[in-house]
């Protein structure tokens, strides 16, 4: 039986875990301009990198307590550059459930030698987060985009915490309420729930962050970009604008369209019911199949944005051709689950996709199934 060519493909086919979908109505002509070509630390370039800054603040609600300051190496980078800078002045506990938490792990394991206590769960759990020592300082990702696993809120992080804690939040800031009261450290890129450019990571700190930098000078030297600190003192100018290192203008203005966006279509609240719809969009096609389920089985956990899905009977070569087919027929990209996850399909649901897209793809997951069943 030769499987149906749907009527319908999406709009939209971008369902890439990041860089993800450009924010709907996208075209690079829509892109302010005046401060290309320009040098970043002139007074165009730094109040556009402030602009950027501000609308971050405003859409994330974030307290004048937190700096936001914009860092390269994409998440990667802010995240490597507080675990350099503030590690090692007490223990530290690693929570790791999918790849980039065990990067984590690698980093202060092999790399700072720190010997932390290492908290594991398999791809579609998540650890028991009661057994946390917040003695110690606590690293962790907030939704695991690799594994669709996500912590459920911020009520197991203690206020009375005595060490920091770290979040790696590239695939949760704007898709859930983050209790940034909650929160010492957090990190992200544009490239996710905004849709923007890679390259550029955002750092954010709060007061308790800023107090370990200026009162701990760790063992092991710091490279240039890393330096959050001189005379003993935050280089606030970072945090206004001032970038460590050169970044791309058309990045950031890049990003300001996408937060612009994200004003228009009701701000934080409606970057979140955007998600909430894909999400449960996407859940209803995964219930009325029966070769297609979800990773992280328990809902309470289930990342909104990285949506994980296991295929009966798939083998990575199966996979491989599954979403190579999709592809093909232009129906949808970048589908295929990580490399490093279980055998499966990633399928983003974050803000910047429209739920009609998603709701188009149930068929043509539909005829990618049929095809190579058959």
């Amino acid at each position: 039986m030769t499987a149906t060519i749907p009527a319908r493909k999406p709009a939209r086919p971008f369902f890439s875990s990041g860089p993800c979908a450009k924010p709907p109505g996208y075209s690079p002509d829509k892109l302010a301009t005046e401060s290309l070509g320009r040098s970043h630390r002139a007074k165009i370039g730094k109040t556009r990198l402030q602009y950027a800054i501000d609308l971050m603040r405003e859409l994330l609600g974030l307290p004048d307590t937190h700096r936001i300051g914009i860092v390269p190496g994409s998440d990667t980078g802010a995240f490597e550059m507080a675990m350099w800078t503030m590690l090692g002045a007490r223990d530290v506990t690693t929570l790791a459930w999918e790849s980039f938490g065990e990067g984590w792990v690698t980093d202060a394991v092999k790399q700072l030698k720190l010997e932390p206590t290492v908290i594991r769960a398999d791809y579609g759990q998540l650890p028991d987060l009661d057994k946390i020592d917040w003695a110690s300082d606590v690293l962790f990702t907030w939704n695991g985009t690799t594994s669709g696993v996500r912590v459920p809120d911020g009520e197991w992080i203690p206020a009375d915490r005595e060490g920091l804690s770290f979040a790696d939040a590239t695939s949760a800031v704007f898709a859930y309420d983050i209790p940034w009261d909650k929160i010492d450290v957090a990190t992200f890129s544009w490239q996710k729930v905004l849709g923007g450019e890679g390259g550029h990571g955002v750092l954010i700190l709060g007061p308790r962050a800023v107090e370990r930098l200026e009162n701990y000078t760790p063992s092991w030297p710091l490279p240039k970009v890393f330096r959050l600190v001189g005379k003993g003192k935050l280089t606030e100018g970072i945090f206004k604008g001032e970038t460590i290192n050169t970044p791309s203008m058309l990045a950031v203005e890049d990003a300001i369209f996408a937060l612009e966006w994200a004003k228009s279509v009701g701000g934080l609240t409606g970057l979140q019911h955007r998600c909430t719809a894909n999400a449960e969009a996407l859940d209803k096609i995964v219930a009325a199949r029966d070769w297609l389920g979800h990773l992280a089985v328990d809902k309470g956990i289930r990342s909104k944005t990285s949506v994980c899905l296991t295929v009966a009977g798939a083998d990575e070569a199966f996979i491989k051709a599954f979403a190579g087919l999709l592809e093909k027929e232009g129906a949808a990209y970048d589908i295929a689950g990580y490399r490093d996850a279980p055998p499966g399909l990633r399928i983003w649901c974050g803000a910047t996709v429209d739920t009609a897209d998603i709701e188009a793809l149930g068929p043509w997951l539909d005829y990618a199934w049929e095809s190579l069943k058959a």
